[in-house]
């Protein structure tokens, strides 16, 4: 019986072009898979990216619906507020004094976009003398003490007024008496709202355990203010109650009850845990703060209205200007610092 070839002898016996023919054949099966795999990654590429789409379309229209709620960029007020916060907080609590740096800048820039939307609107604002009139201010408000202090505005205040005068003196443009006598009653405001309520800050962070003082107000204002916006949306949709339509149409009774609640209950919770103090002065101090802050709030409305501008500024994503962020603590800082003198003897030993 003849022996069967071997495979080595069957595979030479193929001819070389049906071997080549095989080779061809195969390829395109394993072709065929690489185009499989291909277009199975794009049309998941193309489902990533549809779902991807969908749902910043629908970010989008949720964020453009906080907008027109809120009048802001909500997200964007939120991020800057927190980094502004974690800076003011650190200060606060590890080197205080760097806080006063903190502040002279924030008092830099408010007078500033302050002075040059009074110009727009046709007042004459001097921005170098009011600048350094208020850097003296804080300087003595953190470094000589109260008494002292009222000296330093007072010469604040007629700098600011000599430094108009004699500007209008070299113009001798013919400007009407009352047009003059607007610009140096404005130079003082000026140096009155902004450098002088500033100042109060740094007057109170001088003192003995000031920094939680000063930290505590700044709480209960974003508080309030928070507070204000949480109830305000949820409960003064459409400007149900408004507090002072023709100032501010956005502001209602609803927002105002959800931030009186934030304040008081904030105030004794910082007066037991912070400040040391009984729980019933946190009731005082979180109602005066938010007296003072919604009157800061209502006053620079008004003079906005009165400028014909909706925002100071636009340095401030979200939130405006720098005194829009502001207008509430400015007064705050001056209600604070009495209340540090009537309630701080009070406190847990």
């Amino acid at each position: 019986m003849p022996e069967a070839p071997d495979a080595d002898e069957n595979a030479s016996a193929v001819p070389p072009s049906r071997r080549k023919g095989d080779s061809v054949r195969r390829a395109p099966a394993t072709g065929e898979t690489v185009t499989a795999i291909e277009s199975q990654l794009r049309a998941m590429r193309t489902d990533a990216e549809h779902h991807i789409a969908h749902a910043r379309a629908e970010f989008d229209q949720a964020k453009e619906r906080i907008r027109q709620r809120t009048g802001r960029d909500l997200i964007v007020a939120i991020l800057i507020g927190v980094a502004i916060g974690v800076v003011v907080v650190a200060s606060l609590i590890f080197v205080k004094w760097l806080f006063a740096f903190f502040a002279l800048g924030a008092m830099v820039l408010a007078v500033f976009e302050f002075s040059r939307a009074l110009q727009v609107s046709g007042r004459r604002v001097d921005v170098i003398p009011q600048l350094g009139a208020g850097t003296l201010l804080l300087a003595s408000g953190f470094l000589a003490g109260l008494w002292m202090h009222w000296v330093a505005t007072l010469v604040a205040i007629a700098l600011v007024i000599v430094w108009r005068l004699v500007a209008q003196l070299f113009a001798n443009d013919g400007r009407p008496h009352n047009e003059v006598l607007a610009d140096v009653l404005v130079a003082a405001f000026v140096q009155l709202y902004v450098p002088f309520l500033t100042s109060m800050a740094l007057i109170l962070l001088a003192e003995d355990g000031g920094e939680w003082w000063v930290l505590a107000f700044l709480v209960l204002a974003v508080v309030a203010d928070t507070g204000a916006y949480v109830s305000g949306l949820t409960f003064g949709r459409g400007g149900r109650h408004p507090m002072a339509p023709r100032i501010s149409p956005k502001k209602t009774w609803e927002g105002f009850a959800g931030a009186c609640v934030a304040a008081l209950a904030a105030g004794a919770l910082l007066a037991v845990f912070m400040l040391q103090v009984p729980w019933w002065t946190g009731l005082i101090f979180g109602a005066v703060v938010l007296l003072t802050a919604t009157i800061g709030d209502l006053g620079e409305s008004m003079l906005k209205r009165d400028l014909g501008i909706k925002d100071m500024s636009s340095w401030l994503p979200g939130h405006g200007g720098v005194l829009d962020r502001l207008d509430s603590i400015l007064p705050s800082a001056t209600a604070a610092l009495a209340l540090y003198y009537l309630l701080s003897p009070l406190g847990v030993s």
